[in-house]
């Protein structure tokens, strides 16, 4: 049985002119894809209208939350002691997001109580393939 974590949030989007819009988001976690962690945007903030979803590594939120993490599409940063942005790179654009680093911590920290970092598996799907691959 898998265990699914969510998180209602506020954060604010960065304009190009810097200034805030306040919207929504749903921090997710689910034990099925211990790896990783998901922001979920509803409709009406997105370019498509469509609910939006961003996956990335949690180890990558993790450590944005000290220093600069990320190299590809999704890059995460503190800013001062209180606030973490989260940018997301895509063919559209760059999107910066402050949320606020007490959120994401105890986001995290609820994660780890499901699955603790380190202890994460890459699933029976992988250890069935790599069985059949190497014949081990």
């Amino acid at each position: 049985m898998h265990v699914t974590i969510e998180q209602p949030t506020g954060t604010h989007l960065i304009t190009a002119a810097d200034q805030e819009i306040a919207i929504p988001a749903t921090l997710r976690y689910t034990s099925a894809d211990p790896l990783a962690v998901h922001i979920d945007f509803p409709p009406h903030v997105t370019l498509d209208g469509e609910v939006t979803t961003w996956t990335f590594a949690r180890v990558l939120l993790s450590e944005g939350l000290r220093a600069r993490a990320g190299l590809g599409r999704v890059r995460v940063r503190p800013c001062g002691s209180s606030h973490t942005y989260v940018e997301f790179h895509a063919p559209e654009g760059t999107a910066v997001l402050r949320f606020g680093s007490t959120d994401l911590y105890r986001f995290l920290a609820r994660t780890y109580t499901v699955i603790a970092p380190g202890e994460e598996t890459v699933g029976a799907e992988l250890d069935h393939g790599l069985v059949a691959l190497f014949g081990v």
